[in-house]
């Protein structure tokens, strides 16, 4: 039993990097590709990915948004930190989009370290649209793709 205990997270891991995984090998057709989006920028990229049929070529493309880490003058740079490792935990992962504020500079190494792209900025369409063209264009992994072109 014990034996079982060690090995179903294992096993869990390895089969879900094997049928989705798009960070480190290249992307099957049909897989699907994350973007992390602070909050202030979420319906924007959500509208964004919409309008394109939630595909770029020949992948889907997903908005995450993340929880919201600033109100006012208090940030809570634990869940910004929360929120930042677990997009490089996804192996879907191709870009971390952050607000302006003081969360950005406690997100941005944590995200980099993953060879993620981190962008900072306060309009996220254009930089979706870029994205969602470089993912159209990829010659690489989508992760590699996104990280050259935007990162």
């Amino acid at each position: 039993m014990r034996r079982l205990q060690v090995l179903c997270p294992v096993l869990v891991a390895t089969i879900v990097g094997a049928l989705g995984g798009c960070g480190e090998g290249g992307a099957r057709s049909g897989a699907t590709v994350s973007v992390y989006v602070a909050t202030p920028l979420c319906t924007e990229a959500r509208r964004e990915v919409d309008d394109a049929g939630r595909r770029a070529g020949d992948l889907w493309v997903r908005v995450l948004c993340l929880r919201r880490v600033q109100a006012g003058a208090r940030v809570d740079l634990a869940l910004a930190g929360l929120d930042a490792r677990h997009a490089t935990e996804d192996s879907s992962s191709v870009a971390f989009l952050e607000a302006p504020g003081r969360a950005a500079a406690y997100t941005r190494p944590i995200v980099e370290a993953a060879d993620i792209a981190w962008v900072k900025t306060s309009s996220a369409a254009t930089l979706v649209n870029r994205i969602l063209r470089v993912l159209e264009e990829n010659g690489s992994t989508p992760r590699e793709a996104v990280l050259d072109e935007v990162g």
